[in-house]
């Protein structure tokens, strides 16, 4: 992507979404927070539709390409909008994802592999998916976080071609130009469902495609410092014998924000650095082994199990007190 192009697709992004928050304001879409927020303002919602959009600009300009992936992408994050406007029923919500995940591994031919390779790569999408989206709740971390990814991805492309470098380009703008409205101490627009769910399919799409070209599954320490947390998270809820799939703010990150009143954008960064650290290190000192994977997230699954110890204590993680 020449430098003309890019410059002009970046201002047309970034005139798209103040046209957004506009439209956003007029028609009332909006963060209402509720005692499981982090935030205590109304904020126009939805502002991470930038990122489909971005896709969608880029489709006709490099050629109609990876055509079941941007169809799978606007059918998830047409729901996902939909839902941050006016509550949509979960099977409803449910029976897109799945279609949009189909679409997802046609692209990828993932249904020419083993039904074992199919189920492990239904559980990475919709594991990571919901990931994202769990861990979107505070000011600058799915944008922080977006790009660190992006970044990286693009960095691996250039010695290990999987994918269009345009494409992972044109993301990277458009999360750029979300920061613009969401990295600072009083955000102008949150992701919402759309924002989030449509970065984590764009995410899982180029993360899958660097997996199978490949052959090399450690690439998921990409998106690790979101796997702990989330990971970690569920382990506690389901120790204290909560419903899971309840609504709540119990993460890690959470706790920091609300509980330890750090800013925001500092635990964003915290985040977002820690990830960078390990991406360097994975990119630096590559390897395959599965056996090493395993005994890397098994040691620190149990430090950040140790650490989430040591700041909430073992009474707020293992006894179920009605902490939401």
């Amino acid at each position: 992507m020449n430098f003309t192009i890019s410059l002009i697709l970046l201002v047309v992004l970034f005139f798209l979404m103040l046209l957004y928050i506009k439209t956003a304001e007029k028609f009332k879409i909006i963060d209402k927070p509720n005692r499981r927020s982090s935030h205590t303002d109304h904020i126009v919602r939805g502002g991470g539709i930038i990122f489909p959009i971005a896709i969608l600009t880029q489709f006709p300009i490099f050629g109609f390409q990876n055509f079941w992936f941007v169809a799978g992408l606007v059918l998830i994050s047409l729901i996902s909008f939909i839902d941050d406007v006016k509550p949509v029923a979960n099977r409803i919500r449910l029976f897109f994802h799945l279609a949009a995940v189909a679409l997802l591994f046609y692209q990828l031919q993932v249904f020419e592999l083993q039904w074992y390779f199919i189920f492990l790569a239904f559980f990475f999408v919709i594991g990571t998916i919901n990931a994202v989206n769990f861990m979107d709740g505070i000011n600058g971390i799915t944008g922080g976080y977006g790009l660190i990814t992006l970044i990286s991805l693009l960095y691996i492309n250039q010695t290990v071609e999987f994918t269009d470098s345009n494409l992972i380009l044109c993301a990277i703008m458009a999360v750029l130009v979300f920061n613009f409205f969401n990295f600072r101490k009083k955000a102008k627009c949150f992701a919402g469902d759309v924002g989030s769910i449509s970065l984590a399919f764009i995410l899982v799409f180029f993360l899958l495609q660097l997996i199978i070209s490949t052959q090399n599954i450690t690439y998921i320490m990409l998106l690790l410092v979101y796997g702990l947390d989330v990971v970690s998270t569920i382990m506690f809820r389901l120790i204290r014998k909560e419903n899971i799939f309840e609504a709540h703010r119990k993460h890690f990150y959470q706790f920091l924000v609300n509980e330890k009143k750090m800013p925001h954008l500092a635990v964003a960064i915290l985040y977002s650095m820690v990830q960078l650290g390990i991406n360097f290190c994975l990119i630096r000192f590559p390897f395959s082994s599965l056996a090493y994977l395993l005994i890397i997230l098994s040691i620190l699954g149990m430090f950040i199990v140790i650490l989430r110890f040591v700041f909430e204590g073992y009474r707020r993680l293992t006894k179920n007190a009605g902490i939401d």
